[in-house]
């Protein structure tokens, strides 16, 4: 296996650990010493990190494409081409995903081992993607040619989604904040005229 997909294939399966929602920009291994730096410098590390990434990922697909059968070149990629490298890396995968006649089936916490197959996690995957997508369109590719945006990659996400969330009984929906209730306007009071000392109520 070429040395640089292994490499994005171990990247990919450090996220695997089942969270909910896999944010691309992680900080989770920062140093101390990073962790207690000024919010900025924290961000330009986040953000360094990103694009180092975004571009292993980038270089990782370019791989992919010269080693395909027959080589590809980046100008007749398509929709399917993606999902061929998805269904690739798949066999990498470090996520137990359970089949709908194992017990453990929507269990999220199995407690003892079974037979079902390994697959990358759907974060990885929607991450991924989401790096490649703007990584296409910054070196010169057109947004509406963006095989990484394709609807069928956007429905395999998300058929991908909904099998791993069934399988392994796991929410991926993200949590709506709750509005705050609107404040009400306190009711206006009418202020009559005083009727003058010594008049009466009635008229």
């Amino acid at each position: 296996m070429d040395s640089n997909i292994q490499d994005f294939i171990d990247t990919c399966n450090s996220d695997n650990t089942c969270n909910l929602i896999t944010n691309s920009i992680t900080t989770a291994n920062l140093t101390a010493s990073a962790a207690s730096s000024s919010p900025a410098s924290t961000s330009i590390t986040s953000s360094s990190r990103y694009e180092n990434q975004k571009r292993r990922d980038w270089n990782t697909f370019g791989q992919y494409l010269k080693n395909h059968r027959p080589p590809l070149s980046l100008s007749r990629c398509s929709g399917a081409h993606v999902l061929e490298f998805l269904r690739y890396l798949d066999q990498f995968g470090k996520t137990k995903v359970h089949t709908p006649i194992c017990p453990f089936y929507g269990h999220p916490n199995p407690p003892a081992p079974c037979p079902c197959p390994l697959r990358q996690a759907w974060g990885s995957l929607d991450a991924l993607i989401g790096r490649l997508r703007a990584a296409f369109e910054e070196n010169g590719g057109k947004p509406e040619a963006n095989p990484f945006g394709a609807r069928a990659v956007r429905l395999y996400l998300r058929e991908v989604r909904d099998l791993q969330s069934k399988a392994r009984g796991i929410s991926y929906e993200k949590k709506k904040r709750k509005r705050p209730p609107p404040q009400q306007q306190p009711m206006p009071i009418p202020h009559h005229p005083l009727p003058p000392p010594g008049a009466s109520a009635t008229h």
